[in-house]
């Protein structure tokens, strides 16, 4: 281990990590005042971030051009993941109403998932749209097990699997059944590799708490694969995405962790609270923004985000 460059926040374990930093680059605090962040969303045309507040059931907004933060929606059936897709409209997950909606250039609400083989969703968590314009999302139970984050419900799948919307079709079909706590997920660039983490070990001794790896089929639908590439090594993997490189940027309990594309963990960005998810932005998709806690961070880094995931 090199150690924690002192005053940077980075924590470099191999050394291939320093490629990937800005050595007077800093972390700064962009916002605080929630009860749990998640779900951030970069809007490119409007150079604004958008992210979940999730107790407090609203959904806040970042301005790239004067730093100002905002109320976007209030309430927001307490909103979890996010995120953007080919046309710019958002696609959100709702713990209340356990539900996918798509929000519409003119602000109306579409609701593309809600039901699978008749049986209400547990509480959808987050969400990414493949470049086929398929979207798929994980429906762990988090948004029913209490009502700080939804509304106690018993679940009516009785498992928490993964799914994927069919952009043609509308169809919803359970790519992934095998999971106990599905949560994050990211495509590779390419969109024939999926990442999905479980955090089952959140209620459950002895849980999962790993990112596992999965082929699509040329169908684009189909999965294949799925084994474990990594094992978080302070609390869990929640919300991640994907760089260029193949490297994954994942929430963890001290921060951020930086994952090689074998899955290695490489590096760390210490933040002072627990990060649940993260996206990059700016113009260029160099700036990851990080959901911790109660406060909204950034960074830039000397790599860029994938567009699509």
């Amino acid at each position: 281990m090199f150690g924690v460059l002192e005053g940077t926040g980075f924590e470099v374990i191999e050394k291939e990590f320093e490629a990937c930093f800005i050595g007077h680059a800093r972390v700064e605090r962009l916002w605080t005042g929630a009860r749990w962040t998640e779900g951030p969303a970069w809007f490119a045309a409007g150079r604004y971030l958008v992210w979940s507040d999730i107790p407090n059931n609203r959904m806040m907004r970042w301005d790239e051009t004067d730093g100002s933060v905002s109320v976007f929606r209030e309430p927001a059936n307490n909103t979890n993941g996010h995120t953007v897709d080919g046309q710019g409209r958002l696609v959100s997950c709702e713990h209340l109403t356990r539900r996918v909606t798509r929000t519409e250039h003119d602000g109306s609400i579409t609701v593309l998932a809600d039901a699978w083989q008749g049986k209400r969703l547990n509480s959808p968590n987050d969400v990414v749209v493949r470049s086929d314009g398929s979207i798929w999302f994980t429906d762990p139970s988090y948004g029913i097990m209490m009502d700080y984050e939804g509304e106690r419900a018993e679940s009516e799948i009785g498992a928490c699997h993964v799914y994927r919307i069919d952009s043609d079709t509308g169809e919803v079909t359970a790519v992934a059944t095998d999971f106990v706590k599905p949560n994050g997920l990211a495509f590779s660039q390419d969109g024939n590799t999926l990442f999905v983490s479980d955090t089952g070990g959140t209620h459950m001794p002895d849980g999962p708490s790993h990112i596992r790896k999965f082929s699509v089929g040329g169908d684009g639908k189909s999965l294949s694969g799925g084994g474990v590439i990594a094992e978080c090594t302070n609390g869990f993997f929640d919300g991640f995405r994907l760089d260029h490189g193949g490297r994954i940027w994942s929430s963890a309990a001290d921060g951020v962790h930086c994952l090689n594309a074998e899955g290695d963990l490489i590096g760390k960005i210490h933040i002072p609270e627990i990060v649940s998810n993260v996206c990059f932005g700016g113009a260029k998709l160099n700036r990851l923004f990080v959901t911790a806690t109660s406060s909204l961070y950034s960074i830039y880094l000397n790599v860029n985000g994938i567009r699509h995931s």
